[in-house]
């Protein structure tokens, strides 16, 4: 189910993460960008994405006097199938940020392999985004743990 009761509890968690204020970086996934539908109510936000469907959910309002206290930095570089963008453009583009905490959506998680991705460009791309986060967070449901994919983006 697209919208699982495991993966609700999973975005209600990592949400209680997240604080006015902050800047957070969040990969491209299912999960992740169900996370992002729920920070677009957190103020003051500083979002750090490869993303573009969670660049698109922080976009300005409609109204010139609607609230609007989110900042978004989206990296460059190609496109993925799944509206991601990785590679050599968005690793520079993320070498000198910092971000409180870094959310990432894993593709498979086991505990030789560690987090892993189908994608080459986008393992590169998400140990960038690793990099830049004071704090990881893995968001991954329990179907996702003994799933190998082919490159492995960081060790558990």
């Amino acid at each position: 189910p697209a919208a699982s009761a495991e993966r609700r509890a999973i975005v209600a968690a990592a949400a209680d993460l997240v604080e006015p204020g902050m800047a957070v970086g969040i990969s491209g996934g299912p999960t992740a960008l169900a996370l992002a539908r729920e920070l677009v109510r957190v103020p003051e936000l500083t979002v750090v994405t490869n993303a573009l469907p969670v660049s698109d959910l922080f976009s300005p309002p409609d109204r010139a006097d609607a609230p609007y206290t989110q900042t978004v930095v989206l990296t460059g570089g190609v496109r993925t199938p799944s509206q991601a963008l990785v590679g050599p453009v968005a690793v520079r583009a993320l070498e000198h940020l910092h971000c409180d905490l870094v959310f990432l959506d894993a593709h498979g998680l086991d505990e030789q392999a560690g987090i892993t991705t189908m994608n080459l460009l986008e393992a590169e791309t998400n140990r960038a985004l690793m990099a830049a986060g004071r704090e990881v967070v893995v968001l991954a449901e329990h179907s996702r743990w003994g799933v190998v994919g082919l490159t492995t983006v960081a060790d558990l």
